[in-house]
């Protein structure tokens, strides 16, 4: 099923610029009342996660360093906190289709280390969708634009959005 993802996204911008403004960028800061460990702001543990709704090109994106606590070893990032941010910014993409989708499928490749003390840039797109199930990609990129993992996704939609 994941091989309906073949081939890269393509940036939207130049991922070392600062993030525009403008009334086709919605940011999505943590809810207060969201205990989710991602992008929950009720979760004290958890990563509190901002990200911005581009409604021109259908992508959610974020600008993210990461700091020592997400860290593995050597000063990169672990494999389970990149899940967790392609995982969150894939989420987001279901408020495209007015629908509540959980993760049904995640695929992460490990293309480069992700370092924890530099600007990363995290963007998910929908590639398809067929009934409940919503087909999606995200990248995570250096501030100068190199691919670092590239992840796949199926999401399942459970729930109009409330």
């Amino acid at each position: 099923m994941l091989g309906r993802y073949a081939g890269a996204m393509t940036p939207s911008a130049d991922s070392s610029a600062p993030q525009p403004a403008g009334p086709d960028l919605q940011p999505l800061p943590p809810r207060p009342e969201n205990p989710c460990f991602g992008c929950g702001g009720a979760n004290p543990r958890g990563m509190q996660l901002s990200f911005q709704q581009d409604h021109a090109q259908r992508r959610i994106r974020g600008r993210f360093v990461l700091g020592p606590l997400y860290q593995g070893s050597g000063g990169m990032a672990h494999g389970g906190i990149i899940a967790v941010l392609v995982d969150e910014a894939m989420g987001k993409l279901a408020r495209f289709e007015q629908v509540r989708a959980v993760t049904a499928e995640l695929r992460v490749e490990y293309l480069r280390p992700t370092p924890v003390d530099a600007e990363i840039v995290v963007e998910a797109e929908t590639v398809e969708r067929q009934g409940r199930n919503l087909f999606q990609r995200a990248e995570i990129r250096s501030a100068s634009g190199e691919v670092l993992v590239r992840a796949q996704g199926r999401f399942v939609v459970v729930a109009p959005a409330p």
